[in-house]
C-alpha cells in the first residue's frame, strides 16, 4: 500500500511539475488593435463611407418629402387616376428609401469587415510570432472580462512584445 501511495504521489508531482512549466501570455486584443495605425485608417475609411451613404439617403428622403408636400397640396384637385399614380409613386419612393438604408447598412458592415480583416490578420500574425518566440503554450485575450484572473507566476503580459513585433513600441518601453 505504501508503495502504491508513493507511485501515485510521484505521478501527481510529475504531472504538476510539467504543468508548472507551461507558460502563457495574455493581452487586451482590442487595446493593441486600437493602437495600430491601420486600425485608425480603416475606421477613417468606414466613417467616410458612412457619410457618403448618409448623404445619399438624405437626398432621397428630401425628394420624398418634396413630392409628398406637392401631393398634399394638389390632392384635392387631382383626378382620381393622377391621384392613384402619385400615391404609387410616393409608395415606391418610400420603399426605395427603406431598401437603400437597409442595403447601405449591409454594405457598410461588409466594407468594415473587409477593411478590418487585413488589420486583424496582421495583429494575429504578430501574436503568433510572439507566442512561438516566447515559448508560450497560448496567448489569452483578456478583453470583456474573459480572463478575470491571471497567475503572474505562470502567465506573462505579452502586450509590449506584440507591440514591438508590430513596430509600435521599442525595447526601451
Amino acid at each position: 500500500m505504501r508503495r502504491l501511495l508513493l507511485i501515485i504521489f510521484s505521478l501527481f508531482t510529475f504531472h504538476f511539475s510539467l504543468f508548472a512549466q507551461v507558460r502563457f501570455g495574455y493581452l487586451s486584443y482590442d487595446s493593441v488593435l486600437q493602437q495600430m495605425p491601420e486600425y485608425a485608417e480603416a475606421q477613417k475609411n468606414v466613417a467616410e463611407l458612412k457619410v457618403k451613404y448618409e448623404q445619399e439617403a438624405t437626398r432621397g428622403e428630401e425628394e420624398f418629402q418634396r413630392k409628398f408636400s406637392e401631393f398634399l397640396q394638389g390632392q384635392k384637385e387631382f383626378p382620381e387616376n393622377i391621384l392613384i399614380k402619385r400615391q404609387a409613386e410616393l409608395q415606391a419612393l418610400m420603399e426605395a428609401g427603406i431598401k437603400f438604408r437597409n442595403e447601405a447598412k449591409e454594405l457598410l458592415q461588409k466594407a468594415e469587415d473587409e477593411l478590418m480583416a487585413g488589420v486583424m490578420d496582421k495583429l494575429n500574425e504578430a501574436i503568433r510570432t510572439v507566442g512561438f518566440e516566447s515559448g508560450y503554450a497560448c496567448i489569452i485575450n483578456t478583453d470583456n472580462n474573459n480572463c478575470p484572473f491571471v497567475n503572474p507566476i505562470m502567465g506573462e503580459d505579452a502586450t509590449q512584445a506584440i507591440l514591438r513585433q508590430l513596430g509600435l513600441a521599442t525595447d526601451a518601453e
